[in-house]
């Protein structure tokens, strides 16, 4: 099955990822602004809350494998301090904050690395066993992944009391909540 390289993707897409098996991570497509390549959602007091990598504006088209990370704004620590805030008190945030920690203090030139890199990391602490690889040519494929139609189902949440359950936020949010049974759920 083919998928997008994405940010701390939604947990739809750990979902199929899991039932895959195998994957193809398409890094030959053309960057898509305003995605889950650049973007996820996490759960915080306020309610979603989006956060996103900013990337170095290019001329046309450009393959997802050659987007740049910029380092505007200072987001590696405006994205920790967010998940500190919204998690900090979360069950298994304690847990597994020192092997996230390391994306917000190391700096990767480019956002399918970085997105590559943490989503194996992901996988490994939720359990999946996956094999993937990268594309090497884009393809018009139609196996792509897509947001499951099945309906969600609850699990704990932080601020459920607050604002209900909120579906399909980042997998961190499934992971800081449910810790070793994130597999499960999934």
């Amino acid at each position: 099955m083919l998928f997008p390289s994405s940010y701390l993707p939604p947990v739809s897409y750990m979902r199929a990822m899991r039932r895959a098996g195998e994957v193809d991570m398409e890094v030959c497509e053309h960057y898509i602004k305003q995605t889950i390549r650049n973007r996820c959602r996490i759960d915080s007091p306020q309610g979603p809350l989006s956060l996103s990598i900013p990337v170095i504006k290019t001329e046309g088209k450009t393959a997802m494998r050659d987007i740049r990370i910029s380092d505007h704004g200072n987001w590696r620590h405006q994205h920790w301090t967010a998940l500190m805030s919204s998690y900090g008190q979360s069950p298994f945030y304690e847990f597994y904050a020192d092997d996230f920690a390391p994306f917000y203090e190391r700096k990767w030139a480019f956002l399918a690395d970085f997105n590559e890199d943490l989503l194996r990391l992901v996988c490994e602490l939720m359990d999946i066993e996956v094999s993937w690889q990268r594309t090497t040519s884009y393809s018009d494929r139609r196996d792509w992944y897509s947001p499951a139609d099945e309906p969600p189902k609850p699990y704990y949440q932080s601020f459920s009391s607050q604002h209900g359950f909120l579906p399909d936020l980042s997998c961190i949010d499934l992971l800081f909540n449910m810790g070793p049974e994130s597999v499960f759920y999934l």
